[in-house]
């Protein structure tokens, strides 16, 4: 095992991860809690009926990566063309009022645990540890990775036409090169990860 994730025996995932790769991780998913924000958790004393009904945003989020993790649910690529973009923008609107607000917390929560997670390592003397999944941690890292690569993907303006080939052409002088680094690297934690979860 060495940079992947593996199946366990009993159900879960491990991946072995030097300091480093620790510490990135680490970074990554505290700089994506800061993307998502602190949310609107309801006062101790609130009502939990109208906490549940709260609603959220109706507009998409103006920064790029923010609306990379939230699209529309209406419009877009495949839509045809045929409905109208007013018609599209309002449904989109009245689906983001009432998903967004659930949709940040589970965000957050994915985020979170990967924090955690790595918190709870004991590091081997060389820094480095084997991290183990069990339970419900396989789909929350799976979330977290998967946001992260978005994340960095907006940042870096990729689109998925983009991801073949001219990634790893960058020079080293290239400012972007740690980014499409970490974008790749990602990518190959949740392609494992995936495949962990996949039945034999």
């Amino acid at each position: 095992m060495g940079g992947v994730f593996e199946a366990l025996k009993g159900g879960g995932a491990a991946v072995a991860l030097d300091e480093i790769e620790i510490s990135i991780l680490r970074s990554l998913a505290v700089q994506l809690l800061e993307l998502l924000g602190p949310g609107d958790e309801p006062d101790a004393d609130a009502d939990p009926l109208a906490a549940l009904f709260a609603e959220g945003p109706s507009e998409p989020p103006s920064d790029p990566a923010l609306a990379r993790l939230f699209p529309d649910a209406y419009g877009g690529p495949g839509d045809g063309g045929g409905t109208d973009p007013e018609e599209l923008r309002a449904r989109s609107a009245e689906f983001r009022r009432f998903t967004e607000t659930d949709l940040r917390a589970r965000k957050r929560e994915d985020a979170l645990a990967v924090v955690h997670s790595l918190n709870a390592l004991s590091p081997a003397g060389d820094g480095g540890a084997v991290l183990e999944l069990t339970g419900e941690l396989p789909l929350r890292w799976l979330g977290a990775l998967n946001d992260l690569r978005l994340t960095i993907a907006a940042r870096l303006e990729l689109t998925e036409d983009d991801e073949a080939g001219e990634l790893f052409e960058l020079p080293d002088s290239d400012p972007r090169k740690p980014m499409v680094m970490a974008y790749l690297w990602l990518g190959g934690l949740q392609e494992t990860l995936v495949e962990t979860l996949l039945p034999e």
